[in-house]
């Protein structure tokens, strides 16, 4: 029988969802920074092999919404418990496990196979490792007492202890995302989870977002990468035109901002700030789609689009 099933990533902010979610697909279908809150909406990247269809749902990071946007994004994640047939998860070695406690419990009450994940393992060793050769206890540094440090393997089992209590019927894998470590192996793990069905998409479908989606994000991208504060969160990306020949493709995209002064950061001084997320914006585009880019930027005000459910809806935030 041919298998096939939807795998639905979860998680709070920031642990490593969309770097997962790519390595999985092995494609990249997900903007990925070091910054929080990058995911706003929920993307499928899809797997296919002649025996099965694995649909992956990347969700934005679990949150108490502030405003409309954030209320969209928790709904995207919440409707991700709903039509799941494997959930996965994921955690890191850093993260308060008592985080999100009510959407945790949610997951808690779920039928359906539960991995949790936890992710950057690769960083407990920069944290918690002693010395190589040396055995560190609890003794005097400076006049003051210090506490003993755990070594990497230690500290693995104290998280996956305490996350075993808080989901005891999850199966914990302990993953690298970034580097790969154990994702074959959960891979494996999914397709054994997977139910009896036919394909529900193509079989060279690789996502479920049109072209003009992945032009915003990459441009959303890199404007979380090259400005700091508030400004990343406070701006959309929307594609006015997107008109492709066999050889190039030329884009116009529309940068929403809030306010006035957020303009002016975003364009910089003469032009410079955004020349460069243009340049940086179009040497990816042309790696993703493998064509010659010809990429017009704009910029715009639209106040208080965050709060605007008719904006939100124009700008696709509309969770089913």
């Amino acid at each position: 029988m041919h298998k096939a099933g939807f795998v639905n990533i979860v998680g709070n902010p920031n642990v490593g969802k969309s770097t997962l979610m790519n390595q999985l697909v092995g494609e990249r279908i997900s903007i990925a920074t070091f910054k929080a809150q990058t995911t706003r909406h929920r993307i499928m990247g899809i797997v296919n092999t002649p025996e099965m269809q694995i649909v992956f749902s990347d969700t934005p990071g679990v949150l108490k919404p502030n405003y409309k946007l954030q209320e969209s994004m928790l709904a995207f994640s919440e409707s991700a418990l709903a039509d799941a047939d494997v959930l996965l998860y994921v955690t890191d070695v850093v993260e308060n496990p008592e985080k999100n406690m009510e959407f945790l419990e949610k997951v808690q009450k779920m039928k359906i196979p539960v991995i949790l994940l936890i992710n950057k393992i690769d960083e407990l060793g920069n944290a918690s490792a002693p010395a190589k050769g040396k055995e560190q206890v609890a003794g005097k540094e400076d006049g003051k007492r210090t506490a003993p440090v755990k070594r990497p393997g230690e500290a693995l089992a104290q998280i996956v202890e305490h996350w075993h209590k808080l989901l005891p019927n999850a199966e914990i894998l302990p993953i690298s995302a970034k580097n790969k470590f154990g994702t074959d192996m959960l891979l494996k793990r999914i397709q054994e989870l997977l139910p009896d069905s036919p394909p529900y998409f193509d079989k060279d479908q690789l996502t479920d977002k049109p072209a003009r989606f992945f032009v915003s994000e990459i441009i959303r991208e890199k404007i979380l990468l090259y400005y700091d504060k508030e400004i990343p969160y406070s701006v959309e990306v929307s594609v006015e035109s997107f008109q492709e020949t066999e050889k190039n493709i030329h884009i116009r995209a529309i940068i929403y901002v809030e306010r006035e002064s957020q303009k002016g950061i975003i364009i910089g001084h003469q032009g410079v700030a955004l020349k460069k997320v243009g340049a940086e914006a179009r040497k990816s585009l042309e790696r993703f789609f493998g064509k010659s880019i010809y990429l017009e930027t704009y910029v715009k005000v639209d106040k208080d689009w965050r709060s605007s459910q008719r904006e939100l809806n124009h700008f696709g935030y509309n969770p089913e």
